[in-house]
């Protein structure tokens, strides 16, 4: 037992250094083809160790320890980890990594005893060992980063005794050998296994504090980029825009240009990537040509026009504005290894935001031509209150759960393109309205956990046309202005239904009421409160005074049990008189 232990303290140093080295980690969050064949390389090495610094038993149950194990003598047997090794490798790498490895560990191991029959069945135990571990592995879930301690000795455990069940039936020693080695190397093969994924483990976790960390970032350059784009996408705000981006990234160089031309560059090969140039690489025009993210893991996938260009890994996403590519957004290292999956995630969620941030800009610049200019603008205004809650409560939630982080990151996102779409459209589908305000609910019902309990009830097809913001405005006043007494038992129902050649938006809540004095105002006049500008309902009238004339209505009944708002309108499919 002893010597098992110092052979499991070997490989458990390589592993130690193994996680260590950047390249290895990557492949924790990867699950492409090349992944899995470095995956099958490094294991099979593992193995090979494992079995080379094996214990040679004689039938007597003499030990030879030797320095490397090349060949097994006649009759003699061996205790090594070579299934801890090919445990491991499945869990991490799948049934088919695990497999291959338990392969190359079987037939190493058949080598060493020069190919006898009594060896052959080292090659299917440790193949079906590979493959049953490789089931308690779901990578792209990656389950061995969450697996506990205990979880990872249970699996040990149970490949090192199916292990000593092959040798109990096929080795000409069977019960003789196994009553010897069996507690020593399934206990060892066991807390090996344990040790082992807790140490890659503890390295994922630290790659997903990194994600957390990248999501910050993320935050903290969507806040600061925001005035740039007001004016559009042009070079003044894109110089701007790549400088934060080096400031607050580990990225070495940043560029952004439009369809065809740089528009800023900074970092390294900024001697070459010049702003007013033409685009220098064939992986930006790719990514404007097809309109995905394009990654570069090379100088040649990259495929600079400048000979000897130093960046070598690459990230590239499309500017997509009002369903059009405007240009791109392209961040550089100078090294193949360094752009990590955080990164690309990073990197795609920036180009996003920039995305919108363009549009933003040019929405604001098209609404002084907009003959109902006043409406749309108070259309385009984003709530600030609303946007700074949101981002300090994702900043919250990504301390304790970075996937939720990312989740709410994507419903804010979410909210502001409905908020845009609004500026460009007098009617949306349905659809688009409810995926607004289940945005902006899911922000606010993670700021305040239960709280609110909301309900919804549509009987009608989702591509019934109707006014944007029309449900929005009134679940939000709901929000706002119904429970400023209560804390829980809050409800908010919401409620579309067709009514002969109607249609019924009804939001209804168990608040604590509107004052009688102000009801007759509401929709007429703006009533100023410390939570608004008392604009909002009056707005919504005025749009459906002027989409509907007077086949467009805004009912208000109150009392202590609650208040109930319904919009009427004349009910529309999707292509019927829209605007």
């Amino acid at each position: 037992m002893m010597m098992l232990i110092e052979r499991v303290g070997l490989i458990i140093i390589l592993a130690f250094f193994l996680v260590n080295i950047p390249q290895f980690r990557r492949l924790l969050f990867r699950t492409d083809t090349v992944t899995k064949v470095e995956l099958i390389v490094i294991f099979s090495l593992f193995t090979i160790i494992a079995n080379l610094i094996g214990i040679e038993i004689s039938p007597n149950n003499d030990t030879d320890v030797t320095p490397l194990l090349l060949n097994v003598s006649p009759g003699d047997s061996v205790a090594n980890i070579r299934i801890l090794t090919v445990t491991v490798s499945g869990i991490i790498g799948g049934p088919f990594v695990g497999s291959v490895v338990g392969m190359v560990a079987g037939v190493h191991r058949i080598l060493q005893e020069s190919f006898t029959l009594d060896a052959l069945f080292y090659l299917p135990s440790s193949i079906i060992i590979g493959f049953l571990s490789g089931l308690f592995s779901i990578q792209k879930q990656h389950h061995f980063a969450i697996m506990k301690a205990w979880q990872g000795f249970l699996i040990g455990l149970l490949m090192e005794s199916i292990q000593m069940i092959f040798i109990l039936i096929f080795s000409p020693t069977g019960w003789t050998l196994v009553k010897y080695i069996a507690i020593p190397m399934i206990t060892i093969g066991a807390l090996g296994t344990s040790v082992f994924l807790s140490i890659i483990s503890l390295y994922f976790r630290q790659e997903v504090d990194v994600q957390a960390a990248q999501t910050k970032t993320v935050l903290q350059l969507a806040l600061r980029t925001l005035p740039e784009f007001r004016q559009g996408l042009n070079r003044t705000a894109a110089k701007k825009v790549v400088e934060l981006i080096l400031k607050y990234t580990s990225f070495e160089a940043a560029g952004i240009s439009n369809e065809h031309k740089i528009l800023a560059f900074a970092g390294t090969g900024q001697d070459h990537h010049i702003a007013g140039q033409e685009i220098k690489t064939s992986l930006s025009e790719k990514a404007i040509n097809s309109g995905e993210v394009q990654i570069g893991n090379n100088a040649k996938e990259i495929n600079c026009k400048v000979p000897n260009c130093p960046l070598h890994s690459a990230i590239v996403v499309p500017l997509v504005a009002q369903n059009k590519i405007v240009g791109s957004l392209k961040l550089y290292h100078t090294e193949q290894w360094k752009l990590s999956p955080v990164e690309i995630q990073l990197g795609t969620g920036l180009g996003e935001i920039l995305a919108m941030q363009i549009m933003l800009g040019e929405m604001e610049k098209q609404s002084n031509l907009v003959r109902d200019a006043e409406i749309k603008s108070l259309q385009a205004q984003v709530n600030p209150h609303f946007f700074f809650n949101a981002i300090n409560t994702i900043s919250a939630v990504m301390r304790i759960n970075s996937d939720q982080a990312r989740s709410l990151l994507l419903q804010l996102s979410t909210y502001f393109r409905s908020n845009l779409l609004g500026v460009r459209e007098t009617v949306i589908p349905l659809a688009k309205e409810f995926e607004h305000v289940k945005a902006y609910l899911s922000l606010e019902q993670t700021r305040f956990p239960d709280k609110y309990e909301i309900n919804f009830n549509n009987t009608v097809d989702e591509n019934v046309m109707i006014p944007p913001f029309s449900i929005q405005i009134l679940v939000e006043n709901a929000i706002k202005h119904a429970f400023s007494k209560s804390k829980t038992n809050n409800v908010v129902s919401i409620r579309v239904a067709r009514i002969k050649d109607k249609l019924e938006l009804r939001v209804a809540d168990n608040g604590s009421g509107i004052n009688k004095e102000i009801i007759g105002k509401i929709g007429k006049d703006a009533i100023s409160s410390k939570k608004g500008s008392g604009t909002a309902l009056q707005n919504l009238s005025a749009r459906l005074s002027g989409l509907y004339g007077s086949d467009g209505e805004l009912k208000v009944d109150s009392d202590h049990y609650g208040t109930v708002v319904r919009v009427v309108i004349p009910y529309m499919e999707k292509g019927e008189g829209e605007k």
